[in-house]
């Protein structure tokens, strides 16, 4: 797979879909490197030379298509479901979306065990404490370099808690030595950036999968602690998921080791069943004829 390395641009202005080349056991977002803003992405499909076109086996413009006949074939309850939620995180626009890996690790931190309008006013406030503009709108995202310059107590002042001034703190100084960096993130294997991600204070295994799934955008992740991807698998297999709610336990609906199997069946794109998973029950597949 041919890799580019790009100025990055304004980060307000969203980025056109340039069709790529895509991995589904890779990182099939553009990423931009925190401190240099350079762009790391999989080479544009109209830059591959004429010889190698023909090996071409998977692009962003059609990966999603791939996923979901990939889905269907395995589980065709699933039609009604992809039919009715367009699933726009691994679209061709969704896949143009550049990805600071930075700010994504830095923001899902902040939003552990608070609300959604809680962590989007602590982010922007801690955002304002490197920007002296009154217009928060020409702000812009610190560097881990900048963001280590900060003792914790002025990090508090935007409403995080001691502890997670210190995750934010320690994350920006792996970035800043180079112990995590895009290109690591970009070229990695999805075991390799599980385990280095999950070494850092403050990001858990459920924390590293979504980044991994949401901001990296591999196609091949898949949670077993996601309550809402065992709810939605065991309403799949026809269970009464309202029966379950009252049970206890971590697995209250859906057995881990039942889960890995039945996801295994949907490899290189589970995290596409993933995201279909948090929405089966939006849709009435009980007179769907299997």
């Amino acid at each position: 797979i041919g890799l580019m390395s790009s100025p990055y641009n304004d980060p307000n202005i969203a980025p056109p879909a340039v069709n790529r080349l895509a991995v589904p056991n890779g990182t099939n977002a553009p990423l931009v490197s925190p401190e240099t803003h350079r762009l790391i992405s999989t080479k544009p499909v109209d830059q591959v030379s004429p010889s190698k076109k023909s090996n071409i086996t998977s692009t962003t413009k059609s990966l999603l298509d791939d996923a979901v006949a990939h889905l269907i074939k395995i589980e065709p309850k699933l039609k009604p479901i992809i039919e009715k939620h367009p699933c726009r995180v691994f679209s061709e626009e969704g896949l143009a979306d550049e990805i600071d890996p930075f700010n994504s690790l830095v923001s899902g931190i902040i939003s552990q065990q608070v609300s959604g309008a809680a962590a989007k006013s602590i982010k922007a406030k801690f955002v304002s404490l490197f920007n002296t503009h009154p217009d928060a709108t020409t702000h812009t995202f610190p560097t881990p370099s900048l963001v280590i310059t900060k003792p914790l107590e002025t990090l508090r002042t935007a409403g995080l808690s001691q502890r997670k001034a210190e995750y934010v703190s320690g994350l920006a100084e792996k970035f800043h030595s180079g112990e995590l960096t895009a290109d690591m993130l970009f070229s990695a294997s999805y075991e390799e950036v599980l385990a280095e991600l999950i070494k850092v204070r403050g990001l858990g295994k459920w924390s590293v999968e979504m980044f991994a799934c949401f901001s990296l955008k591999r196609m091949d992740v898949f949670s077993t602690g996601d309550l809402g991807v065992q709810r939605g698998m065991a309403a799949l297999a026809g269970r009464d998921v309202g029966k379950l709610k009252g049970k206890g336990g971590k697995w209250k609906y859906m057995g881990e080791k039942e889960m890995e199997e039945i996801a295994e069946k949907f490899r290189p794109y589970r995290s596409v069943f993933m995201w279909y998973m948090w929405r089966v029950e939006d849709v009435d597949i009980s007179t769907f004829d299997t």
